[in-house]
């Protein structure tokens, strides 16, 4: 055992008091959250210079993000299952390797092939090891249970912090260096996740423990006989569909219908400043109610909140109003998701099973983007996806409701 390891519990996992504190793991995590999911939002920003210079129509951009998307979600349950078995430092590292050289490239790519591997699998694939999901599930391990639930909050809460901070910076950036130069100074800052990542290690599993623990082929089938984590894997899709579609289409949306780049810029910020809020609320209100209550509420008002901006005109007025409503719900869905997953199995294989349910998110996701663009391309027009998203938020409302949140019940182990 290494002196990292040292500081966790060998029971638990749980951090027991060394300069590994409660508060410096979910800092550290914060940041990493912040640096990872802040690029990849701004990527809407890029659509409209990077087509317009490779003379490409939104349909290339669109699918090299839905595959992004899709990637990420493949990538999860795989680095999360990598992460329970062997530690989540070598995770870190990897997936922000991967997500620097995947922005890197993108800052080259002229052809649609180049773009699908660089902003489609490099990052997707980067993200899957250093996105709020990863941050989540370690949170999950290291911290005691009081922590737990405010923590999934906070680590939430700064992706959308780097949403609000990456939105108008891209613009900025973009407008005084192009969008080589931008690409290239966030991949330069996504090495900054090496350093930070040590404060977040968790140990590798002990071999000789493991016929006494769960395997993860049992953990799979026991999650996926249980109806309640088989709705939370369906429900979560929606929210992975109205999330990409959202964060790759809205600034062109916007600027169809005459407003300002600034203004898309202003608004995904918006809606990541309010997320803050959202997110830390929801991991608050998560140790007071029903969490399939707060996942059904969410769904459903961001189907209202959809429906009411498609349905007035829109102006920079509208934009915000409607970015401070989808703010609101916006990831916050996350701690009630994984809190769920947590009570019924526990956090041995949380990663993993997070990872299952990340997805189903980002199918959603690979959809969500994809569809924006070629409905755009074939109707001239979003307002099919905006109808389809508000749909799905009713359908996936309903489906939490029925979620059961207790632990399985499982044979107690019998000494031979």
């Amino acid at each position: 055992m290494t002196s990292t390891d040292r500081s966790i519990a060998p029971q638990t996992g749980v951090v027991t008091g060394t300069w590994r504190t409660p508060f410096l793991i979910i800092g550290f995590g914060c940041l990493i959250s912040l640096m990872s999911f802040g690029p990849r939002s701004s990527l809407g920003f890029f659509l409209t210079p990077m087509s317009t210079d490779n003379h490409w129509g939104r349909d290339v951009f669109a699918f090299a993000l839905a595959l992004q998307n899709l990637l990420w979600g493949i990538g999860q349950p795989l680095a999360g299952a990598i992460a329970d078995r062997f530690g989540t430092v070598r995770v870190f590292c990897a997936g922000a390797l991967m997500f620097a050289a995947g922005l890197a490239l993108s800052a080259h790519a002229t052809s649609a092939p180049v773009l699908d591997i660089s902003a489609g699998a490099l990052i997707g694939f980067g993200l899957s090891g250093t996105s709020f999901m990863m941050i989540v599930a370690t949170f999950g391990k290291l911290l005691p249970p009081e922590y737990r639930m405010i923590a999934f909050g906070f680590g939430t809460a700064a992706a959308s912090f780097g949403q609000f901070i990456y939105s108008p910076l891209s613009v900025m950036l973009i407008d005084s260096y192009g969008w080589h130069q931008t690409l290239m100074i966030f991949a330069v800052s996504m090495l900054a996740v090496l350093p930070l990542s040590m404060a977040l290690a968790t140990p590798k599993a002990d071999g000789t423990k493991e016929a006494s623990q769960q395997s993860l082929r049992q953990a799979l089938s026991e999650a996926f006989a249980q109806r309640s984590y088989v709705m939370l894997v369906i429900g979560f899709f929606t929210c992975g569909f109205q999330l990409a579609f959202i964060t790759v289409h809205l600034p062109a949306y916007l600027v169809d219908r005459g407003l300002s780049a600034q203004v898309g810029g202003w608004t995904l910020a918006t809606i990541g400043l309010f997320n803050i809020v959202g997110s830390l609320t929801y991991g608050w209100l998560c140790n007071f109610v029903p969490k399939r209550y707060l996942l059904s509420f969410n769904y459903f008002v961001r189907a209202v909140a959809i429906f009411a901006f498609i349905s007035f005109p829109v102006t920079p007025f509208s934009a915000i109003a409607f970015a401070v409503v989808m703010g609101l719900v916006w990831l916050s869905v996350v701690p009630p998701t994984n809190g769920i997953i947590a009570v019924m199995f526990g956090t041995r294989w949380l990663g993993t099973l997070a990872g299952f349910a990340f997805l189903s998110h980002q199918i959603g996701g690979f959809l969500g983007a994809w569809l924006g663009g070629i409905v755009y391309d074939r109707f001239g027009s979003y307002d099919p996806v905006w109808y389809l998203s508000i749909a799905l938020g009713i359908f996936s409302a309903l489906i939490n409701m029925p979620i059961v949140e207790k632990p399985v019940s499982r044979a107690v182990a019998v000494p031979a």
